[in-house]
């Protein structure tokens, strides 16, 4: 298993491992900057091939910030082995996920996000809670107000060995695969609520530049539009599904 290391913008790097098992890609995103940041540290097992990858752009023992979007493994899996070989790292989460899960389960007390944005130096991050999107009570995204970059996590997740960045469509491939997803054991993957819209709607309204996703290609162009289209795929797909019920 080899880990490929692409930059996608400016100090933004994109650390992917190609999992051929589930044909998925796991991608993390290293921002350099005075304090560097990691969003997603991957699977407890995959610690070795990331770590690799990170060494590639930086010394690791130089990150400052840990963070990701949720408590899953491929999002904070290897969270504790990161926390070992990077001295001066602290986790950072929501106030919801250093409560009910990482306070408990992180070797370094967490940092929770506030009101304010977390200046890393040049850079400005801000994170927005998202509650069960893509999944979870404790979900959020993260968002790099200079760059116009949003970590969105799980969202238009897209299946097999794809290129780092695109600046074409990657909704049609998102929609693809959560069609697949529905009929398949992994069905609710992305539950549908009646906030999903004006969560999609609110992220959309941060005009993003950058969309870093955890699985697939990462998009650069009118990220507004793309989360706007995604929208109308997960009330098509999903709204349905759950009007059904």
């Amino acid at each position: 298993m080899s880990v490929k290391v692409s930059e996608i913008g400016s100090d933004l790097y994109r650390i992917s491992v190609f999992v051929s098992d589930f044909n998925l890609q796991f991608n993390h995103f290293l921002l350099v900057d005075d304090e560097p940041l990691l969003f997603h540290t991957g699977f407890e097992r995959l610690f070795p091939v990331v770590y690799e990858g990170v060494s590639k752009v930086m010394d690791p023992k130089r990150l400052r910030w840990i963070s990701f979007s949720h408590f899953e493994p491929d999002e904070c899996g290897s969270l504790n082995q990161w926390l070992a070989a990077s001295p001066k790292a602290e986790p950072l989460c929501s106030l919801v996920g250093s409560l009910v899960t990482v306070g408990n389960y992180a070797s370094r007390a967490p940092r929770c996000f506030g009101q304010d944005a977390v200046q890393t130096g040049k850079y400005r991050l801000r994170y927005i809670p998202t509650p069960h999107l893509p999944h979870g009570w404790d979900a959020g995204v993260l968002f790099e107000e200079t760059q116009k970059t949003l970590f969105c996590s799980d969202l238009f997740h897209q299946e097999g060995d794809v290129a780092a960045l695109s600046t074409s469509d990657i909704v049609g491939p998102a929609r693809e695969t959560l069609i697949r997803n529905e009929s398949s054991p992994f069905a609710g993957y992305v539950p549908y609520t009646h906030n999903t819209g004006k969560l999609l709607s609110s992220l959309a309204a941060l005009h993003p530049r950058t969309l870093a996703t955890m699985h697939g290609s990462s998009f650069q162009g009118d990220g507004a539009r793309a989360l706007e289209d995604l929208n109308i795929v997960f009330r098509e797909v999903l709204g349905g599904l759950a009007a059904a019920a």
